[in-house]
């Protein structure tokens, strides 16, 4: 599964509650923790991520708590990817069993609005804006599986 998108450029420290505030998780809509998502970090996010875009940061991405809530409203508003240095551990787990893709890689060189691309399972990602393939960090065969498959319970049904 190839993908491609824009880039949305953030920091380090993104937190859970700063993806989504906890005021909003007490809904299973998944509309609502949409037209939430990242408000407190970039109240024009929702527009940019129309069409679809990858998120990139630095370090630390989905800190503080473990609301499972923080991928799920990612992923619906559009996010195909989220390129990080590195990631909170709960939110790595929870974002590749909703079928989330996460690439741990050097983002420094990566540039709001550059044009990204990568395959599922590959080890590279391609900034197509500059032409570099920036290296990223291997994944387990079971979560390449489980992201093909487009979450944890899609890959339990179809085994």
């Amino acid at each position: 599964m190839k993908l491609s998108a824009k880039a949305l450029r953030y920091g380090d420290d993104i937190s859970t509650d700063l993806i989504i505030a906890g005021k909003y998780t007490k809904t299973l809509n998944k509309n609502e923790l949409v037209s939430h998502a990242m408000e407190d970090l970039d109240s024009g996010f929702i527009d940019k991520v129309r069409g679809g875009a990858f998120v990139v940061a630095g370090s630390n991405f989905g800190c503080g708590s473990s609301r499972e809530q923080a991928p799920v409203a990612l992923k619906e508003a559009g996010v195909l990817g989220i390129a990080a240095k590195s990631f909170a551990r709960i939110f790595y787990r929870n974002a590749i069993n909703i079928g989330l893709p996460l690439l741990e890689c050097d983002t420094s060189s990566i540039s709001d609005g550059d044009v990204l691309e990568y395959e599922v399972g590959s080890e590279k990602l391609i900034n197509k804006t500059t032409g570099e393939e920036i290296a990223v960090a291997p994944l387990p065969s079971i979560m390449i599986d489980i992201l093909l498959s487009g979450g944890i319970i899609k890959y339990y049904k179809k085994k």
